[in-house]
């Protein structure tokens, strides 16, 4: 069968590999039917930063058609429609036993621990795998993973009914962090993106406002109303010290991007306008209840993706995405049907 697998950073190869074995007890074989390009792989790519497989065949993220179960798999039967949950949690550290698996101790990713969704055929442990809706186009499906980690960060700021909230970084998770408190919160949506296509694009689905990190310019779209809580999905050391800045009192500061570089920070601001900084890592619980939520969202999802024919187009995609060429949120590639 094709895979696409990583190598080494910087070595991303399509191959031709061994279909899987019969799935041991406990896990299942899929067959893939879409799978997305997470931001995770491109910064795996271009470092080698999780590297710990060499090689293995990258794509946490995606959906697929179950083809066989292994001794003990009850939940699913060959057949089923499914998304795939993208953690491998230990599940006996005292992280797993208190029900933080997203925070394991030894917490590892399908597409790194082992092999993912960048292939035609992946083997599981089937506690990874949900079904869904079968009348779900595949790359809707695919969608299920980075919205279950955008839920998790929106349920983590935990925004007061009616209270603005500030969104910056309009790539995947931000905009569907976007899209989610659309639909989830009542009160205002402000957008900030240095990619103003990028920005246009959410707020032509999500709806809200876009700004410039500018005290000014979102006192005039709160109409001087007070900005409190924030969620950020760039990772960006100087994005997240300029919302810091204008967070008033009160409020929150959601993390859900991947940080790059350290924070040069006086935590008087934190204690003196008591502003919670809040990590947010992967996702919890949500996986169920983002799947629910994609037939409703499927229109709006549709508009946020581009879709690509197959996986020999994997490697000429992560260098044009690395480049900054994307103009949609998330790139799926179609597998099967």
């Amino acid at each position: 069968m094709k895979a696409v697998r990583l190598h080494d950073a910087k070595d991303l190869r399509v191959e031709t590999v061994a279909e899987p074995a019969d799935p041991p007890p406990g896990h299942v074989n899929l067959r893939v039917r879409a799978a997305g390009i997470c931001g995770s792989d491109l910064h795996n790519y271009r470092t080698g930063q999780w590297i710990t497989r060499r090689p293995s065949t990258a794509g946490h993220e995606f959906s697929a058609r179950v083809t066989a179960v292994g001794e003990g798999v009850t939940h699913v039967v060959p057949g089923d429609t499914v998304a795939v949950d993208s953690r491998v949690w230990c599940g006996t550290c005292p992280a797993c036993r208190s029900g933080r698996g997203n925070v394991c101790e030894a917490l590892g990713f399908v597409g790194e621990v082992c092999d993912g969704g960048f292939a035609e055929m992946a083997q599981l442990p089937a506690r990874l795998v949900l079904r869904h809706d079968p009348a779900l186009a595949p790359a809707v499906a695919a969608m299920a993973e980075p919205l279950a980690v955008a839920l998790h960060a929106v349920r983590r700021l935990a925004v007061p009914a009616g209270a603005p909230v500030l969104v910056v970084g309009c790539g995947t998770i931000g905009g569907l962090s976007a899209l989610l408190l659309s639909r989830l919160h009542d009160g205002p949506l402000l957008l900030a993106d240095l990619n103003a296509e990028k920005a246009g694009l959410v707020q032509a689905v999500a709806g809200g406002t876009v700004v410039a990190l500018d005290r000014a310019e979102i006192d005039a779209a709160l109409a001087g109303g007070r900005l409190r809580h924030a969620l950020d999905a760039t990772g960006s050391i100087r994005a997240i010290a300029g919302i810091l800045d204008l967070l008033s009192g009160g409020g929150a500061l959601a993390l859900v991007g991947i940080g790059h570089g350290k924070l040069d920070l006086d935590p008087n601001i934190l204690v003196e306008r008591e502003i919670s900084l809040v990590g947010c890592h992967a996702f919890a619980d949500e996986l169920p209840e983002a799947v629910g939520l994609l037939g409703d969202l499927a229109p709006a999802l549709s508009r946020l993706v581009e879709v690509l024919p197959g996986l020999d187009d994997v490697p000429a995609a992560y260098e044009r995405l690395l480049a900054g060429e994307g103009r949609a949120l998330k790139t799926i590639v179609t597998v099967s049907d």
